[in-house]
């Protein structure tokens, strides 16, 4: 009976040593499987914010090439005032296009009428809460000889726009400087943003016309104009 009972003893003795070396042999999983889960849950986070959109604001310029359609503007010698001012505009546009904090929108791309009477351009401008507005525009006057560039504005938070984008402008044309006056003109007086109305030069005098209508005139000019709108917005 004393032997049964020893052999007994052994025999679980023999099995307990067994589960106990089995368990300490066998690799825990748990950890490594919450490694893998916390690791997948920083990927997932990686992948969020990579996702999250800009939310940095631009600023919006309007281009205003004025008259159009059946409103020519001043006719020159060779040349009217509404071609002119849209083939400056369309320069504008390109170049603003490559800035990153600017977006530009024109009141009109091609030879189309915008009503003054229904404001369509003023309306425009406002109804989209631009930050700047850039009428462009060539003077005119009986006397062929009269020569310059002259900068007009009329609400008192323009009048720095359009200090500064003269000085840019009519450094470039190299006419004769008419200064900065207050006036006013319906997109001036009806924007509510600051706004500017630019006469680059006389289209009735035949000397300047015939540099105005230049390829060469017309990108310096943008050139200044785009000079002028990021000094006042961005610089």
């Amino acid at each position: 009976m004393k032997k049964w009972l020893r052999l007994l003893l052994l025999l679980l003795f023999i099995g307990l040593l067994y589960f106990t070396l089995t368990d300490k042999l066998e690799p825990d999983t748990s950890n490594k499987a919450d490694t893998t889960n916390n690791k997948a849950d920083t990927t997932n986070n990686k992948t969020d914010t990579t996702n999250t959109p800009s939310n940095e604001e631009k600023y919006k310029v309007v281009i205003d090439p004025g008259h159009g359609g059946e409103d020519p503007g001043a006719i020159g010698a060779s040349g009217y005032e509404k071609d002119f001012t849209l083939s400056l505009a369309k320069k504008i546009s390109i170049l603003l296009q490559d800035e990153p904090k600017l977006e530009v929108h024109m009141t009109r791309e091609e030879d189309v009428f915008l009503s003054a009477e229904t404001r369509e351009r003023t309306n425009y401008a406002n109804n989209i809460d631009a930050d700047v507005f850039i009428s462009l525009h060539a003077n005119t006057f009986t006397d062929p000889s009269v020569s310059g560039t002259e900068s007009f504005y009329y609400h008192k938070n323009s009048k720095r726009l359009a200090n500064i984008i003269h000085r840019h402008v009519s450094e470039t044309t190299g006419f004769r400087n008419r200064g900065v006056k207050k006036e006013n003109f319906f997109v001036l007086k009806d924007t509510t943003m600051p706004a500017v109305l630019l006469e680059i030069g006389y289209i009735t005098n035949p000397e300047d016309e015939q540099k105005m209508l230049t390829d060469d005139f017309q990108q310096s000019v943008a050139e200044s104009i785009k000079s002028g709108i990021k000094e006042f917005l961005i610089d």
